[in-house]
């Protein structure tokens, strides 16, 4: 066991987690794209005026042919207040360089390293690099020369820090991000109560069934349940069906049985007050209140016979006694059935024996409940003992299956016989067959049903013998109970595996 109970869920907080749970996490996303999206939206811009930078420079380029038509002499007409002008920032620095068709250096800062590409004139790239270990970004372009042998397109690159970059990304993140703290709290309460109205159906549903009455067992509307709870509701109306068969079941069996104690209980009352009658008028006859005495045993155990068949009517529908199953010797119980009522068979005048396997044969072997088949075989033998008249026979026959699928337990008397027409009824609690003067309970049969149901037994009901010349004869046709329990794989193996 575990040492503490597994928590309740809650319906609510589980949605609500499934709901939250993507949201958060995919805010942190957001957030990492959002600033991405601000550095693309923050360098457009700047881009465009370093590229114009580059070019307004390009344009102050003169390339002079050589004379001995070699690569061509590059000069820059661009004057110093013009590149002061240039190079005039308030946030970011400004570097350019000048690159001559010889791979010399023209103008401007050294510290910006001629890149790798391929030379395509007059198109303005883009690149980032580092000036004294701090990041700037660079456009470059280079443009046509004099067209001398060995000469290379002369080079004008301009370099800006990325202060001002960094300012407007950062603007544009507040601009986004600051919102979303504010929306972000007001979706989880939106969801709140939106989920809180979702679910209130299923609350009017509880208030519904906890208004309800303890009796009133009718079922719930479909309609007014949500189209997703109508399953659960589908359900629970099918257990408030088979709760109120139940009930109605138990509450017919219960007003039979009050019915059926209620005879030998009013004998006992009678004959009591009977009893004390007579003493108190002075009459001393012995025999008199022998009789009395005597009807008070009879019905004191009439009313013990059926108590203890309603005990094991109980037993009998007991599912936990059920399930606790073992090795049955079938043989066994119907000998000690045979045993138990001989006396009442010798006061009865009625032959009982016993047909079948001896001793430790393993052909009446089976796997069952050795309490329930013991009652099953009682009920079995005492029914035929009420119905069969002096000088009847009872026989008790265990036979095995020649192909070892089942274990056959019969009961057959010579007494008036079940019509065909009554064979399903008397299975019924308290139904007794037409026609017969039997004291009884009522409940033999019923407990041998369900007994052999929880077995996976079947029970058929013959006539003993043929009905016209039983009759011609001045007998019954007598009944035959035959009853066949399943053998599974392990009841067919040895013993010992048994």
């Amino acid at each position: 066991m575990h040492p503490f109970p597994p928590e309740q869920r809650s319906l609510f907080g589980e949605i609500l987690d499934w709901m939250l749970a993507p949201l958060l996490l995919l805010w942190p996303m957001s957030l990492a794209l959002t600033y991405a999206v601000a550095q693309n939206i923050a360098n457009r811009p700047y881009d465009r005026e370093l590229g114009d930078k580059a070019r307004t420079i390009a344009r102050q380029i003169v390339v002079e042919p050589a004379r001995d038509g070699g690569p061509g002499l590059v000069k820059l007409r661009l004057p110093e207040v013009a590149a002061d002008v240039l190079r005039s920032d308030d946030t970011d620095r400004v570097y350019f360089h000048v690159v001559g068709a010889r791979g010399e250096h023209v103008a401007g800062d050294r510290e910006l390293f001629v890149p790798d590409d391929e030379p395509v004139i007059d198109e303005v790239r883009f690149r980032d690099g580092e000036i004294q270990s701090e990041p700037v970004r660079i456009a470059y372009l280079w443009i046509r020369g004099s067209g001398g042998r060995d000469e290379t397109p002369p080079l004008v690159q301009v370099g800006e820090t990325l202060e001002k970059r960094s300012q407007l990304a950062t603007e544009i993140i507040k601009g986004v991000i600051i919102p979303q703290f504010i929306i972000l709290p007001v979706a989880v309460v939106l969801v709140w109560f939106a989920l809180a109205r979702g679910i209130r159906p299923l609350h009017e549903l509880q208030q519904r069934i906890r208004r309800r009455k303890s009796q009133d067992l009718s079922p719930i509307e479909e309609r007014d349940a949500p189209e997703e709870v109508a399953p659960l509701v589908r359900a629970i109306n099918d257990l408030l069906a088979r709760l109120d068969q139940s009930i109605s079941t138990q509450k017919h069996f219960l007003a039979d049985a009050a019915h059926q104690l209620k005879t030998p209980l009013a004998g006992l009352r009678m004959q009591a007050e009977l009893a004390q009658r007579e003493i108190d008028a002075g009459q001393q006859d012995p025999r008199a209140l022998k009789r009395s005495l005597q009807q008070i045993a009879r019905s004191s155990q009439r009313a013990a016979h059926m108590v203890n068949q309603l005990l094991s009517m109980a037993r009998a529908e007991d599912k936990e006694i059920a399930l606790r199953k073992q090795e049955v010797r079938l043989d066994r119980l119907a000998r000690e059935a045979v045993h138990d009522f001989v006396p009442k068979a010798m006061d009865k005048r009625i032959d009982l024996g016993y047909e079948g396997p001896e001793g430790d044969a393993p052909a009446g072997r089976m796997i069952g409940q050795p309490l329930l088949i013991r009652e099953l075989v009682r009920n079995l033998v005492d029914n035929a003992l009420q119905y069969t008249p002096a000088g009847g026979e009872v026989t008790v026959r265990v036979m095995p299956d020649p192909f070892g699928q089942v274990v056959v337990l019969q009961v057959e008397d010579s007494g008036p016989g079940i019509p065909e027409a009554e064979r399903d009824l008397v299975f019924q609690a308290f139904y007794r067959a037409l026609g017969t003067e039997v004291d009884g309970s009522g409940l033999g049969l019923a407990i041998v049903k369900e007994i052999a149901l929880q077995h996976s037994a079947s029970v058929t009901i013959t006539d003993a013998r043929p009905r016209a010349p039983a009759c011609s004869s001045g007998q019954g046709p007598g009944a035959l109970f035959t009853l066949r329990f399943p053998l599974t794989a392990s009841e067919n193996s040895s013993p010992a595996t048994a």
